[in-house]
């Protein structure tokens, strides 16, 4: 009878810098982590500060200021730099053959957006715009893969985005494939503010044509329109100025069955 393949977890350990400090690191395990540790693990994380590390750089960064809407880099251009979004938000928008505009994903400061060209993708496959005033950290790609060989810690921390990345696309999927809209629409508005992840929440989110909400869900604006004057009505959100403010109620919409 073949041995049960064990599972694979990310778990903490330490390991010492070349001035004999102990610092946190990611790496195989295989027992789970105890929620102690999984809560500090998710403490080390959010507190992380890539830019820290991306201010030693010498050589291949640029940080540039971007104007609402203004591309960052568009699909089919050459897939041959990182990066970094210091300040604002970020949208992903990929085009099909025949034309057709989706939104793949509205992503946060403190995220990385074309990572892809370190797995050798030579073009993009989507377009990057900012979606609000945003400042963004270019690295090319020669220059990120020196940093993720020199520095241990920024590549750990790295992987461990990456990897947290790819269970929030997973949870997309499966809430795109099982829930219903105004479920994915509540989720989607929970997700923007920061309800539920390891930084402390922003209730109050920019300003989102429904357009684009409908995209990122996959229903049309105006079943977007309904679902969010029925979320006003019943104090789940508020409109402030040029943005939404989220409550944590809002919930009830996402757990009810």
């Amino acid at each position: 009878m073949a041995d049960t393949p064990s599972v694979i977890v990310l778990a903490k350990t330490k390991r010492k810098t070349s001035s004999g400090k102990q610092v946190p690191r990611i790496a195989a395990h295989g027992a789970e982590l105890n929620p102690a540790e999984a809560a500090a693990l998710s403490q080390e994380i959010a507190t992380f500060d890539p830019h820290v590390f991306l201010t030693k750089l010498a050589a291949g960064k640029t940080i540039r200021q971007y104007k609402g809407d203004e591309s960052v880099f568009s699909q089919g251009d050459a897939a041959d730099a990182v990066f970094y979004i210091q300040s604002g938000r970020v949208k992903l928008t990929a085009v099909s053959v025949q034309g057709k505009e989706a939104v793949v994903a509205i992503l946060p400061e403190g995220s990385f957006i074309g990572e892809g060209c370190l797995a050798g993708q030579p073009l993009r496959m989507a377009t990057a715009t900012a979606v609000q005033r945003a400042a963004i950290i270019r690295v090319t790609k020669q220059a990120m893969v020196t940093l993720l060989h020199q520095e241990p810690e920024f590549a750990e921390r790295f992987l461990a985005y990456l990897l947290s990345r790819n269970v929030r696309m997973e949870a997309d999927l499966v809430d795109h494939l099982f829930n219903s809209s105004e479920k994915r629409l509540a989720r989607l508005l929970l997700l923007m503010a920061n309800f539920g992840q390891e930084s402390k929440p922003i209730p109050l989110i920019a300003k989102i044509s429904q357009e684009t909400l409908a995209d990122m869900i996959g229903t049309t604006r105006s079943r977007v329109s309904f679902f969010l004057n029925r979320f006003r009505d019943l104090g789940f959100i508020a409109y402030d100025g040029d943005g939404m403010l989220i409550h944590s109620s809002l919930f009830s919409v996402v757990l009810h069955d």
